[in-house]
């Protein structure tokens, strides 16, 4: 989908972090305290899911949610996806905002961004605001994270390690400062688009 002369997105939200960092929760905290009237949630990882699903005949659902079967089959989507960004680098993403849903709303939250290509992709738009989402290790295992060769070491979980100029870092360590941190960030984001003038977030 051409960005050409859209209004929307006004803003779009783009978190990274390691996994069981907590990005989708953070995702959906956002979009309650924005509204579904004017933001929504895309999972770059969500059409990925969709075709590895439908090419295994797997449980689409399923693989969506962080349940134990959405693990058994991570590594095997790394390949899958991976084998198609090789040949186009903005291919998932394109899927993952080609819907006419989703252009409707003023605020994008990207909920998964792991590599450069897909910063780079949302980039375009006129309003980027980047969030780096992290937990220490102790918390992570706590939410079930061990570290797994061939998939904590690969490009989907360290390609974004080495990025150092994110426009917020929310530390997400307990789940009684959430809301608190949430609050910080969407007071950020509001005087951000008030900076920028012409950026329609309310």
């Amino acid at each position: 989908m051409e960005n050409g002369d859209r209004k929307n997105p006004q803003v779009v939200l783009i978190l990274s972090g390691k996994r069981k960092s907590g990005k989708d929760h953070v995702a959906s905290k956002l979009l309650i305290k924005f509204g579904e009237e004017i933001a929504a949630i895309i999972r770059l990882s969500g059409p990925l899911k969709s075709e590895y699903a439908k090419s295994h005949n797997l449980d689409y659902e399923t693989l969506l949610s962080p349940a134990t079967y959405k693990e058994d089959h991570r590594a095997d989507m790394i390949l899958f996806g991976e084998k198609k960004r090789q040949e186009d680098s903005s291919y998932w993403c394109r899927l993952a905002t080609d819907m006419p849903w989703i252009a409707s709303k003023k605020i994008w939250i990207v909920s998964d961004a792991r590599r450069i290509t897909d910063l780079e992709y949302f980039r375009r738009f006129p309003h980027v605001i980047t969030i780096r989402v992290v937990a220490d290790e102790e918390t992570r295992n706590k939410r079930g994270y061990r570290f797994e060769a061939g998939i904590d070491d690969s490009e989907s979980e360290c390609g974004l390690d080495q990025v150092t100029d994110w426009d917020y870092v929310l530390q997400n360590n307990s789940r009684d400062k959430i809301e608190i941190e949430i609050d910080k960030l969407i007071a950020f984001v509001d005087e951000k688009a008030d900076s920028v003038g012409d950026a329609d977030v309310s």
